[in-house]
């Protein structure tokens, strides 16, 4: 059992019990009370972590989604492919790091995966830009996505990203208008487009990627317009207010799924993502196959029909005679 390390703050009843657990089990004269003390302490690990994880609030979930342990792109890309043959370049200005995109198999299918990338060091994150992608990122995918059309793979989108990168150089070369290209790119390519939300699906850097047949969401991953601190910035003037943001936007898998903005909510294991990188690659891997299965069984006129009707009934709202 490896040692225990400080976690969120929320964390602390499952750190302190770690940290016991991992004494005891270091013991290498340990008894039968010790074994059994063991057995009890692991017991007890598992029902207050599912107590925990039952009780998060949004503002919990963000920062869950934000782990520095979390399995991102790259890791699925291990985990549940095989033969990855990463892509590079735009064929305009450059290559973007924090987009990877390439061909892969899916047990015996064959598929197009393009997702953001954050890294995982500091060194990789900064070359990353923080997930944070310019518009040759987008630039990227689109080209990807046509290549994929052309040779009849489905796409596969992991979406992890705070928002696309806010600088000005990202701002001269187009990285508003490359975002509405890619959406609208996506939303008529003809080839099925599965997107999974992995962490964060922040404002339109995660919009760039997320138009889609079916978009699925991890259980604790969030899916806004606008990142907490960003709404709190222009609502009350402050990034402290980002915890109050975040109760507002109404941004979680549980909330989206009601709205009928996910289809689907991929549970995580007990304790989230981070705890255990295998079984939530499984669990990705099996809707994965389940969903593309279903998606390549159905005419492309059909499902490029379907796509437009999804994104158009999506948002709630009234109706009423005005009172003149």
């Amino acid at each position: 059992m490896e040692a225990p390390t400080p976690g969120l703050a929320f964390e602390q009843p499952i750190y302190e019990i770690e940290v016991r657990l991992h004494e005891l089990v270091r013991q290498t004269d340990a008894g039968p009370e010790t074994q059994h003390e063991i057995r009890r302490l692991r017991r007890e690990l598992a029902e207050v972590t599912r107590q925990v994880y039952e009780q998060l609030d949004p503002w919990q979930i963000v920062q869950v989604a934000r782990h520095k342990d979390r399995p991102y792109t790259a890791d699925y890309l291990s985990l549940v492919f095989e033969e990855f043959v990463e892509l590079h370049g735009d064929r305009h200005f450059g290559d973007d790091r924090a987009v990877l995109a390439g061909f892969a198999k899916l047990d015996e299918l064959q598929v197009m995966v393009i997702g953001h990338q954050k890294g995982r060091t500091y060194k990789e994150r900064t070359a990353c830009y923080f997930g944070c992608a310019h518009p040759e990122g987008y630039r990227k995918a689109m080209a990807k996505m046509r290549l994929a059309a052309k040779f009849h793979l489905p796409v596969i989108t992991f979406i992890d990203t705070p928002g696309a990168y806010p600088g000005i150089g990202a701002e001269e070369r187009g990285q508003a208008w490359v975002i509405a290209e890619s959406m609208y790119e996506m939303s008529r390519l003809r080839t099925p487009i599965l997107c999974v939300v992995i962490g964060e699906g922040g404002s339109g850097g995660a919009l760039g990627i997320g138009v889609g047949d079916r978009i699925a969401m991890l259980q604790n991953a969030y899916y806004s317009v606008i990142s907490p601190e960003g709404c709190a910035g222009i609502l009350w003037k402050g990034h402290q207010h980002a915890e109050k943001a975040a109760h507002a936007l109404r941004f979680t898998s549980r909330h989206l799924q009601q709205f009928g903005i996910v289809d689907q909510v991929i549970p995580e294991p007990l304790g989230g993502a981070h705890r255990d990188h295998h079984q939530m690659a499984a669990r990705v891997k099996m809707y994965l196959n389940k969903t593309l299965r279903e998606l390549l069984q159905t005419p492309l006129d059909q499902l490029l029909e379907a796509r437009y009707e999804k994104f158009r009934q999506m948002g709630v709202f009234l109706e009423s005679e005005s009172p003149a």
